[in-house]
């Protein structure tokens, strides 16, 4: 899919999105942290929050927090897309000169955030990762693989790809045409960011333990499509 381009501010300004799938009980803790750390940071903001096709009280908790506070706008899939579909939906609403995502489900300490922000003077994408990973062995050890596989494929040089804690430019996204609607997004734009000669970055970020709700990474359906995807996109490159 391709993002239009749009015109950015003059001034540094931040959008500041959170893909969620039935993040009932995390959301609202997600945006009071998002919201008092930007508040903060003394810059100009808006807070998006993407509801990927939620069958809890997700969207309606989205809208109730943006009934009361203007600089929060809600980008709604009827039914659930994949993570791919709701970051591209996100980058799609961003309007701010950057844009930075983290998920909804309160696993990473938006107090991190305003030290990326000097690095965006020499680069054009933050990419985290997580330097205490709370997450099963399993898991860990799947993601592990994960990121082996790809980094060799695109012949990347990445920690940890998929976390999601990254700020980019927002500007990098008029030049990509985004394909993946599943997990291979992050790979997806990180080896076309480094063709197109974008400048990147890694920085290590605390991973919180997750106190509510239930992880889908490990689904059967969400690792199929992801191998999927990959296959396609790198068929793509290769052609």
């Amino acid at each position: 899919m391709s993002i239009p381009v749009t015109n950015a501010p003059e001034n540094d300004s931040i959008s500041v999105f959170f893909p969620c799938y039935n993040e009932q009980d995390n959301i609202r803790r997600v945006y009071e942290s998002a919201s008092r750390v930007l508040g903060m940071m003394g810059m100009e903001y808006e807070l998006i929050i993407v509801d990927d096709g939620s069958t809890d009280q997700t969207l309606e908790i989205a809208k109730a927090i943006a009934s009361t506070d203007p600089r929060v706008k809600i980008v709604h899939h009827a039914k659930n897309r994949g993570y791919g579909a709701a970051l591209q939906s996100g980058f799609r609403a961003a309007t701010k000169t950057w844009v930075f995502y983290t998920d909804g489900d309160g696993q990473f300490d938006l107090g991190e955030l305003p030290a990326l922000i000097p690095l965006m003077k020499q680069y054009d994408i933050v990419s985290c990762f997580r330097l205490n990973r709370q997450d099963g062995i399993v898991r860990a050890f799947n993601a592990w693989c994960w990121n082996r596989l790809v980094c060799f494929l695109f012949r990347l040089k990445f920690k940890d790809i998929n976390c999601a804690f990254k700020l980019y430019k927002r500007r990098i996204f008029d030049r990509m045409e985004l394909r993946s609607n599943g997990a291979l997004i992050n790979t997806e734009i990180l080896a076309l960011a480094i063709r197109h000669g974008f400048a990147v970055t890694q920085v290590g970020v605390s991973h919180l333990q997750r106190l509510n709700g239930r992880q889908t990474g490990g689904n059967p359906h969400v690792i199929f499509r992801a191998f999927r995807e990959l296959i396609s996109l790198y068929t793509h490159c290769k052609s």
